[in-house]
């Protein structure tokens, strides 16, 4: 059967996506000018008259975006009511838990050869230390009807885990999806068998998940941790505290290692269940993302989970190929730089993005206080680290800074007229990749470190390391 080209995909998921915003923009537009009418009708019959004409034609424009678009909201209605008919059973643990900082979601069903869960999870509580333990929830949902399968997966977890689950660490729940999407599984390719499987089991452990901790992890259940991952995410979650964000990727994968917001969840649930179910999840993680305004993956470095293997013979089709390239060396490109910090122990701000062991050290640094790599030519930068203080014992460390990536650059002074922040520094640290919005400007003129906050105490400026262009380009492309 011919597959639908990932353009139109995007393209009529789109459409769906702007028909529903401009009829909030309309709604709120009419109820606004109502409130108003109201008011004025008291003092100007005449304006009143004038805002009753405008209502009228907001009010057709809204009825005839709905009669275009009635199979599409006919859709959103049924689908918000869709986890109104879900049954769960607890089947090891206890669900009544003290809130957490995080959950760790893994969500698996049974297949058709050899299941990485027990591998999954025992990656998972060998990784993390009896502290971090304290501040996380495992939750394990099946989503499978088989129950001799179901029995077989409980007995091998409870086997091999109780501890963790009479500590409360642990919960293993069964969820069933009721109504009429549970009925429909007339899926046309082992694709859209795929994606379904996926969406009900991403809802089914979300929606359990909703008042559980002020974060969620999502992992599938073929997944290697790194060791203390949970340090990485918790260091990470304050210094982005202040910025806006969707979802915080600590992994390359499409689906595994997003860090969201809970608060988020349900919102993300109406939306997974809104469009057919052979539209891939992945894809609609990325458009739910773009919806609440974060326009690029935030993508941390080093990935601290990475794929076991693939489950099945479609997964490499459907898909996408995960990007974790052995970039090599960082290769600054040539550039002069500047600051306004005052420089002490006779050190350079060249020094800071010299590839050597030279550093820049900086007295007391206020807030607003910048370090300013203008590059010689604009450059595709595809990859930035930062590196301040020392790696021993974490002093002169740069608490409070942000790094920015600037395009536009002008004669006087050097610098750039526009910039896009890449993220703040974590502990004095940054390593990410950079991603690039469709039709967006990809070539890079500056790099900016900023102060964010005012520093009582010298400050060491280790290193900047720039990656720049790789040989497919298209793969750094926001998907």
């Amino acid at each position: 059967m011919p597959k639908t080209a990932p353009g139109a995909m995007r393209g009529c998921l789109w459409r769906c996506i702007r028909a529903l915003a401009s009829l909030v923009i309309l709604g709120f537009f009419l109820q606004e000018n109502i409130a108003a009418a109201r008011v004025e009708q008291q003092h100007d019959p005449l304006l009143s008259e004038k805002k009753k004409m405008i209502q009228q034609l907001a009010q057709e424009e809204i009825s005839s975006k709905i009669k275009n678009h009635l199979k599409y909201f006919t859709e959103m209605q049924e689908s918000s009511h869709v986890l109104q008919h879900v049954t769960y059973t607890v089947l090891a643990g206890v669900s009544l838990q003290p809130k957490k900082l995080l959950t760790v979601g893994i969500f698996s069903v049974q297949h058709s050869h050899k299941t990485h869960l027990l591998d999954t999870m025992t990656s998972l509580f060998q990784a993390s230390s009896e502290q971090d333990l304290e501040y996380m929830l495992v939750l394990v949902l099946l989503s499978d009807t088989d129950p001799k399968w179901l029995n077989q997966t409980v007995a091998n977890i409870s086997g091999l885990f109780m501890p963790h689950i009479e500590s409360g660490r642990l919960l293993v729940v069964h969820g069933l999806l009721g109504g009429s999407r549970a009925k429909s599984r007339n899926d046309t390719s082992p694709c859209g068998r795929l994606y379904s499987r996926q969406k009900t089991s991403l809802a089914l452990l979300m929606n359990f998940a909703l008042s559980l901790s002020e974060y969620f992890l999502l992992l599938e259940d073929n997944v290697k941790t790194a060791p203390r991952f949970l340090a990485n995410i918790f260091w990470a979650l304050p210094a982005w505290k202040q910025l806006p964000w969707v979802n915080l990727d600590f992994s390359s994968m499409s689906i595994s290692g997003k860090v969201f917001h809970t608060e988020d969840l349900s919102r993300f649930i109406s939306f997974l269940l809104l469009f057919p179910k052979d539209i891939p999840t992945h894809l609609l993680l990325s458009e739910f993302r773009l919806l609440l305004s974060q326009n690029v993956p935030i993508r941390l470095s080093p990935s601290i989970f990475s794929r076991m293997e693939r489950d099945s013979e479609f997964e490499d089709t459907c898909l996408p190929a995960e990007q974790d390239k052995d970039l090599g060396r960082p290769d600054n490109p040539a550039g002069t730089v500047f600051t306004d910090m005052i420089s002490f122990w006779n050190t350079s701000p060249q020094f800071a993005y010299f590839l050597n062991d030279d550093y820049f050290w900086a007295l007391d640094p206020l807030k607003g206080n910048y370090l300013l790599v203008v590059l010689d030519k604009p450059q595709k930068v595809i990859k930035v680290a930062v590196e301040t203080g020392s790696t021993k014992n974490r002093l002169n460390l740069l608490k409070h800074g942000q790094l920015l990536l600037g395009y536009n650059p002008m004669e006087y002074p050097q610098r750039c007229a526009h910039y896009n922040l890449v993220g703040p520094l974590v502990r004095g640290q940054l390593e990410q990749m950079v991603f690039y919005e469709e039709d967006a400007v990809m070539e890079i003129s500056c790099i900016k470190l900023l102060v964010t906050s005012s520093h009582d105490y010298p400050v060491r400026i280790t290193q900047i390391k720039v990656w720049t262009e790789v040989e497919d380009e298209e793969s750094w492309r926001v998907l």
